[in-house]
């Protein structure tokens, strides 16, 4: 027997997210009946998904229903499920703040050092909403930082936090590269969100590592002179980490192959070499500017759509079911539909070597009782010593930063970072970005020290 829930969608009008939450759900038998809220602050956007959500159900028959509102605390009220997927900047600020660093401070595309300040702000009055409004709810949490974010949240109040990527399905396109059934394959790739490795990769019951050395050195060479990507994100087998793997012991899985050192990241042309042509990877001022046209191009498409009440949904969309893991881990928790699912949650005791209360990407079994991560050992030192530890000190210092309102913190890590040739320019550049006007939108930033008033004065008064 179907249940009835309440899910709300935060940032609804996401251009890949919503309408695939919605074709899951119509397809999932137990949760028909269902109630889907839909909350954006765009209302142009807003109006559209709810448009194409209500025909898409309808088309199939499907007994789910909608409604929408610019009010998130309305759209809390009575949720079993908060899918969280607001990115509060945008891409516009993001670029416009990469095009400032790079042709006024000579950073090669990149910019945001102040942090995720916008968005942990935005994480936590969320979490802390729902203590208030529907305190038993899931927030299942799928904007970035997942691992600054539901750390955060975890640490700061009592809502169930779950935080999804879809980084850990890159492992698929190993076998595949290399040859072999993705579906025959067992694996396993545990750590910190953005920062997992592939400890497990076994085929037909034998580890499939060495095909993967195999290919390295037969084929290798010949992939990384002649691949051309096809999508921005296309760098799963790319010389950068195959690198990474032979530095480290173990495969580098999804957006962890785009961090790695400084030196993969130094300009245009490192880029090429270590994550290949046409954008040199997912990060770079060719590739980000493609990767948001897609995006807008898919709203614009999408708005046709809406526009048009003779587009054919089913047709449009498909009815087969999305790899997102959201809809079934909620089918699971609530119909006891057991699965195994890669997830971001409170480690207690499931990754060795961190602390209970930091939030890890470990594989978990989800059913009724909830989501049981798979306690997974330890990782190798060596990864444990130069990613994982120094990425969780990292973590804790911008959570630190975000608490105190310290800016101070904020520019050690931007003096840190391997693009800043003085003292002065790191000042300067971080001043200029927290002062854009999209930037210090609230109350309790503006309160904050200016970075030169640490200039002026080290010690904090």
């Amino acid at each position: 027997m179907s249940k009835s829930l309440k899910i709300s969608v935060i940032g609804a009008g996401s251009a890949q997210f919503s309408l695939g939450i919605v074709k899951d759900l119509c397809l999932t038998k137990g949760l028909d009946g269902s109630h889907v809220t839909f909350m954006d602050l765009d209302e142009g956007r807003l109006d559209m998904i709810y448009k194409l959500a209500f025909r898409y159900a309808q088309q199939l028959g499907s007994a789910l229903t909608f409604d929408k509102t610019l009010d998130r605390q309305a759209a809390l009220d009575g949720s079993d499920f908060v899918l969280n997927a607001v990115y509060v900047l945008g891409h516009v600020v993001e670029a416009n703040m990469r095009e400032l660093a790079a042709d006024k401070y000579g950073y090669y595309h990149t910019g945001g050092q102040f942090g995720a300040y916008h968005q942990l702000r935005f994480m936590l009055d969320l979490a802390q909403d729902m203590e208030k409004i529907c305190p038993a709810a899931w927030l299942i949490q799928s904007g970035n930082p997942v691992f600054d974010g539901c750390t955060l949240m975890t640490r700061e109040t009592s809502i169930k936090v779950c935080g999804l990527c879809h980084g850990h399905y890159h492992y698929r396109e190993i076998a595949q590269t290399i040859g072999i059934d993705p579906d025959r394959v067992t694996w396993q790739a545990p750590g910190l969100n953005h920062n997992i490795w592939l400890t497990h990769f076994i085929y037909e019951g034998k580890d499939a590592y060495p095909l993967i050395d195999e290919w390295i050195a037969t084929q290798g060479e010949e992939y990384w002179r002649t691949h051309v990507a096809q999508i921005t994100h296309d760098a799963q087998m790319s010389r950068g980490a195959a690198h990474q793997y032979h530095l480290y012991g173990l495969f580098p899985i999804g957006d962890t192959v785009r961090r790695g050192g400084w030196w993969y990241h130094t300009d245009i042309a490192a880029k090429k070499r270590w994550y290949g042509e046409p954008w040199g990877g997912p990060d770079t001022h060719l590739a980000r500017p493609y990767f948001v046209k897609t995006l807008t191009a898919r709203v614009a498409e999408m708005t046709r759509w809406a526009n048009d009440p003779n587009t054919d949904m089913v047709k449009a969309i498909g009815t087969q079911k999305t790899r997102e893991q959201i809809v079934p881990i909620i089918d699971g928790l609530v119909n006891n539909t057991e699965g195994y699912f890669q997830v971001n949650v409170p480690n207690h005791g499931a990754l060795a070597g961190l602390p209970d209360d930091l939030v890890v990407e470990v594989p978990a079994i989800v059913n009724q009782k909830g989501i049981q991560p798979v306690r997974v050992g330890s990782l190798p030192p060596k990864i444990m010593l130069e990613q994982i530890l120094p990425d969780w000190l990292e973590t804790e210092r911008e959570l630190h930063a975000f608490k105190t309102g310290d800016r101070s913190m904020l520019l050690y890590g931007v003096l840190n970072h391997h693009q800043t040739k003085s003292y002065d320019q790191a000042v300067a550049i971080l001043d200029e970005l927290m002062d854009l006007d999209e930037v210090k939108e609230t109350e309790d930033w503006a309160k904050m020290k200016r970075i030169g008033d640490y200039y002026k004065y080290p010690r904090k008064l």
